[in-house]
């Protein structure tokens, strides 16, 4: 059996502002509750209390770590909750200082005393929790996770730090590496989504993959039109402006439309000159993170602190390049760049708290690239070098968010990562690939390398670069 990532795995359906601190934390909880039920021990719990460690705990309160944890042992599901809910259960919860433990039973919950904030880092990882019930006289039953990365939770890592993917299957092609997915394309005469499209169907319907790839680009599109309409300050305390909002309405002017597919359609009626372009895909990538940083939905691409960059690759390709295109190129654009999202999983990394912003914006634009790129006619080995291009690029970027706030610097680099992406797809595809002289897999294991010697502090702590140059006081 191979270690098979499905398009699925990749590109998921959350909350914000992080996947790594908030969706992975919530699903984490979600998970416990159902050790809970499997011991039969959830109606006798009396107590919990969970400790948050390393980067979970240095940044966690910027990421609403505490918020989703609350939310998930409420038993709540971060891609069907009403986004309106949120504020009253977590208001609730501190008014009542009670917990609706997987919306079951009641139990005392006092967030400051039993949501411990612990400094240290545990061995495996640095997004480590730890789940304690007290259940009557009988001794604590404890569970401890790491939130690796992309909404991915595990119980246990391998020691070299390249994450277990916890779904096992027996793809036709499984792939390990860039290498091997260009073999196969060779050897069946196969574009990449096609390669995808025939792993995807070993594991569910045809008319389920097609449901489920439209349902994660609607929420991508509904997501970039809320954020095109909504002005105002983020919340959090930097006092950060929204400025999807001014940019689009400066674009768009009184165009007509009243829904996120008439809206598209009314886009690709406007002006395309060079400036405008570069402004309409900085405002679909500002619209999305500021979204994300207002625990709105989006789609983790592959983190929430990346989610821009995808959405606004696609957008310009179907806004701007193709005004033909529809679910066909939607589909093929989302399954390449999952596939080149899971061979930088299974390579490197996508958690910034091992790999800094590299391992977030750095792999998202790899991935947009890639995509691009076939949509564009590029060649597998073409997509590949798309994919390089675009990590080469982002090599060694760190991550230190303001405050520990999903905004300062994050909202801004989707954008630079989106049009990177663009532009490495422009390269690729003038690339003889006989004429290329660094492979994918060559990127991805520098990358690996360059996390490894990275220092802590640019590793989503908050405790170095801007993080520490900028004060919550100077915003």
């Amino acid at each position: 059996m191979e270690e098979c990532i499905s398009v699925f795995d990749m590109l998921k359906i959350g909350i914000g502002p992080s996947s790594s601190h908030t969706l992975g934390p919530w699903r984490a909880a979600k998970r416990f509750l159902e050790e809970l039920r499997n011991e039969n021990v959830l109606h006798a719990v009396v107590r919990i209390k969970v400790d948050l460690y390393g980067s979970l705990s240095l940044t966690g309160k910027g990421h609403a770590t505490d918020l989703a944890i609350m939310l998930g042992l409420s038993g709540q599901d971060p891609e069907t909750i009403p986004i309106l809910n949120i504020a009253d259960i977590i208001k609730n919860i501190k008014d009542q200082n009670e917990i609706h433990l997987g919306n079951e039973s009641i139990i005392p919950f006092h967030f400051l005393q039993d949501i411990i904030f612990n400094k240290n880092f545990l061995d495996f990882h640095a997004n480590g929790l730890t789940f304690t019930t007290f259940i009557d006289d009988r001794t604590p039953y404890t569970s401890t996770f790491y939130s690796i990365g992309g909404g991915f939770v595990i119980k246990e890592e391998r020691l070299n730090a390249k994450m277990k993917i916890q779904i096992k299957c027996a793809f036709p092609f499984p792939i390990q590496n860039a290498e091997e997915l260009l073999n196969y394309t060779l050897q069946e005469n196969k574009i990449i989504s096609e390669i995808v499209y025939e792993n995807e169907k070993s594991m569910r319907p045809e008319a389920e993959i097609h449901y489920e790839l439209m349902r994660i680009w609607n929420t991508m599109l509904e997501c970039m039109y809320i954020g095109c309409h909504t002005e105002g300050v983020l919340p959090g305390g930097l006092n950060v402006h929204r400025r999807a909002f001014d940019i689009h309405q400066n674009l768009i002017g009184l165009s007509n439309y009243n829904s996120p597919q008439t809206w598209l359609e009314q886009i690709r009626l406007t002006e395309v000159k060079f400036r405008q372009i570069l402004k309409w895909v900085s405002c679909f990538a500002l619209a999305t993170n500021e979204v994300n940083a207002s625990l709105g939905r989006v789609v983790t691409a592959p983190t929430n602190g990346s989610a821009g960059v995808i959405p606004a690759v696609l957008m310009y390709y179907l806004v701007i390049e193709n005004h033909d295109a529809g679910e066909k190129e939607i589909k093929q654009f989302l399954m390449v760049a999952s596939e080149i999202g899971s061979i930088f999983k299974k390579g490197s990394t996508i958690s910034a708290a091992m790999g800094g912003c590299q391992a977030e914006i750095g792999v998202s634009s790899a991935m947009a690239a890639a995509a691009l790129c076939e949509l564009m006619g590029g060649s597998p080995a073409q997509v590949l070098i798309a994919a390089e291009i675009a990590m080469e690029h982002h090599l060694g970027l760190t991550c230190d968010p303001i405050g520990g706030l999903v905004q300062i610097p994050c909202i801004e680099r989707n954008t630079m990562g989106a049009l990177k992406a663009i532009n490495a797809a422009e390269l690729a595809l003038e690339t003889n690939p006989k004429n290329a002289k660094v492979p994918l897999d060559k990127v991805i294991d520098t990358m690996w390398q360059t996390a490894k010697d990275m220092n802590n502090k640019y590793k989503e702590t908050s405790e170095g670069g801007l993080a520490i140059a900028v004060n919550m006081a100077d915003c």
